[in-house]
């Protein structure tokens, strides 16, 4: 890949050009080359470092997470078992937020079956449980 716009980077991976200098911001991404005119330039080392964090990102990692999955990356000597730690921690997370999930779910059901869905909604058990005063 030839050095390429900002705004063509952005558009063959999908990406606002306001994410790309985010994540320049961020230091997810090295700042690009600039030209004369002062545009910014990236080349293929920054499609394939998008692309990575575009996939990190598919698979739930945050931004300081993918930062840390980045530095990881970028020293081929660092310790798989680092990189193994993030995603264990990533696994978890996503495991408490099922169970969270599954408790919301679990409430809005047996609300959802108190209400008969006719009636007004000054009758609505769902509506009188959200209004119910805290105690």
């Amino acid at each position: 890949m030839q050095n390429v716009t900002i705004g063509k980077l952005a558009k063959d991976l999908g990406i606002g050009a306001g994410t790309l200098r985010y994540y320049e911001r961020l230091g997810l991404l090295p700042p690009a080359g600039r030209t004369p005119s002062g545009y910014r330039m990236y080349g293929a080392a920054a499609a394939h470092r998008l692309r990575f964090i575009r996939r990190a990102q598919a698979l739930g990692f945050s931004l300081e997470e993918i930062a840390e999955l980045l530095a990881l990356s970028d020293k081929p000597r660092a310790r798989a078992r680092d990189v193994k730690r993030v995603t264990q921690a990533k696994i978890a997370d996503i495991e408490r937020r099922i169970e969270a999930l599954a408790r919301m779910k679990q409430g809005l059901a047996a609300l959802e079956a108190r209400c008969s869905g006719h009636g007004h909604t000054g009758e609505c058990p769902i509506l009188g449980a959200l209004n119910q005063a805290d105690e």
